[in-house]
């Protein structure tokens, strides 16, 4: 037999269909746009140009040059902030006593608006008045990076081959506590039986970290993953405020080259086509994570 949705189904139902229509809309008329050219002169209307688009943006030097970047981004961003929050999440967690005053300390970053974090950090790098700069300056730091073969280390966001690495720092400087408040969340729902029964087995600390508490916090590792990586692959306001994908398109992660195409060329049919491919490959990792949960899950 059928089951009969309950009337809590039934209340949420006009919930639920405005927020498929205020969703599916978009993004038909999205991927409908990516099929146009749009005129800049109003009185032109726009024209249906098939695949034209898609052809494009396949042979654009600019867009393979940006997934480069992105992937560099995305890849070393997400690297460092797993690694490092989880060494949090195990320190604090560790010491009981400083979890209400360290946590809230360290996860501060993260309640800052991102124009607000951009400028911050725009200020501190600044090579003529930032304290940042001063002191990397003082302590030699841009002088040891010309002698392993850097090149124009005068300004951090002007530098082909620092500004990337800042944007890096930044962005895992703010949302590192992110992922250490999910691992510690996780690191909270271990039975402690099964770490005290691996001790009395005479497991090493490093050990019971590796062999009992890592493969319980698999699916709280995939989480963590699934959000940074919706964040960093739309990744826009920092670099916006700080470099502008600049220098030489050193920064130009592929939302910044969205960006330019649509308000700065005015090609809305082709902007339209990033958006839709960085939609798809959004929502095709989104999938694969849900996935990977979901057979830890059944396991």
């Amino acid at each position: 037999m059928s089951k009969k949705i309950p009337i809590e189904g039934w209340m949420l139902l006009p919930t639920i269909a405005f927020l498929a229509v205020l969703s599916i809309y978009p993004f038909i008329y999205l991927i409908r746009m990516s099929f146009m050219e749009f005129s800049r002169v109003p009185d032109r209307p726009s024209q249906f140009i098939g695949v034209k688009n898609w052809a494009n943006m396949i042979r654009d030097p600019l867009i393979v040059h940006s997934w480069i970047v992105t992937i560099k981004y995305y890849v070393t961003s997400l690297c460092l902030q797993i690694v490092l929050g989880t060494i949090l999440a195990l320190l604090i967690y560790r010491t009981k006593a400083l979890q209400g005053v360290i946590a809230p300390m360290i996860s501060a970053p993260m309640f800052l608006a991102p124009v607000l974090v951009g400028l911050l950090w725009r200020l501190l790098l600044d090579p003529s008045y930032g304290a940042y700069f001063y002191w990397m300056n003082r302590l030699g730091f841009f002088h040891f990076l010309e002698k392993i073969g850097f090149s124009n280390v005068k300004s951090v966001f002007g530098s082909n081959s620092l500004a990337l690495p800042a944007l890096i720092v930044i962005n895992t400087w703010q949302w590192t506590p992110l992922i250490m408040l999910i691992v510690l969340a996780g690191l909270t729902a271990i039975p402690r039986e099964l770490v005290e029964a691996a001790s009395i087995d005479g497991a090493s600390s490093l050990q019971r970290i590796r062999f009992v508490v890592f493969p319980l916090l698999k699916s709280t590792f995939i989480v963590a993953l699934l959000i940074r990586t919706m964040d960093l692959i739309r990744f826009f306001t920092v670099i916006f405020v700080t470099t502008a994908g600049g220098p030489a398109d050193a920064t130009k992660i592929l939302a910044m080259r969205i960006y330019e195409n649509a308000f700065s060329f005015y090609k809305l049919g082709y902007a339209s086509t990033l958006g839709v491919t960085l939609l798809g490959i959004t929502i095709f990792l989104g999938i694969a994570f849900v996935r990977v949960i979901s057979r830890g899950e059944a396991a």
